[in-house]
Order: structure tokens, then C-alpha cells, then sequence
């Protein structure tokens, strides 16, 4: 493997940090502006999500809450039987060019 295979590189957690610091090196805000434009948008999304909506980036992917209706489930190590009480989920769809550029098939736009 080389430095350029990208099973070669090591996974990391992109943080909030990272995002605000990103922010500011290709806008050109402040760093506090980067951090309170990165907690603004999150703090969207949240709210959009939370409230049941889907929230949908173009060419990014979409944010969608799922309702799931009580069912049975079974304890892996005892085996019995416990009900699952209904819930909402959040799933995340990935768009095709998402899908794309993580399979190497569409070019990077940095």
C-alpha cells in the first residue's frame, strides 16, 4: 500500500473544531464567526430533524426520521422475548454523487 491508497490512510472523527477551522481557512471569517456559523447550521439541522422534518443537502444526501411501530425483540444472551417500544429514527440517505466520490467514480471539488 502506498500513501495514496486510501485503505492506507487513517480513519479520524472530523469534530466541530475541525469544521469551524475549515471554515475559517477557506472563508475567511474570524475564528469565532467560523465557530458560531458551524454551531448555527447544526444547530438547524437539529431542530429541523427533531421537529420530524428531512432535512436534504444537495449532492451531500438527506436526513430523514423514520417512525418505528413496537415489536418484539429477544435478548441475545437470555433468549426471551422483551417488547420494543415504539420510537422515531434518524437515517441518513447518501446522494448518488456522495455514493460516487466515496467509491472513487467522481472527481473532488475542493
Amino acid at each position: 500500500m502506498t500513501k495514496s491508497d486510501p485503505a492506507a490512510r487513517v480513519a479520524r472523527t472530523v469534530t466541530r473544531a475541525d469544521l469551524s477551522e475549515a471554515v475559517y481557512q477557506r472563508v475567511g471569517l474570524s475564528r469565532a464567526e467560523s465557530a458560531h456559523l458551524v454551531e448555527s447550521f447544526l444547530h438547524e439541522v437539529s431542530d429541523t430533524i427533531a421537529r420530524g422534518e428531512t432535512v436534504k443537502l444537495s449532492s451531500f444526501g438527506s436526513f430523514v426520521v423514520r417512525s418505528k411501530g413496537e415489536r418484539i425483540g429477544r435478548n441475545p444472551k437470555t433468549g426471551v422475548e422483551v417488547p420494543i417500544t415504539p420510537r422515531r429514527v434518524m437515517v441518513f440517505k447518501p446522494s448518488n454523487l456522495l455514493k460516487a466520490r466515496i467509491n472513487g467514480l467522481a472527481p473532488a471539488d475542493d
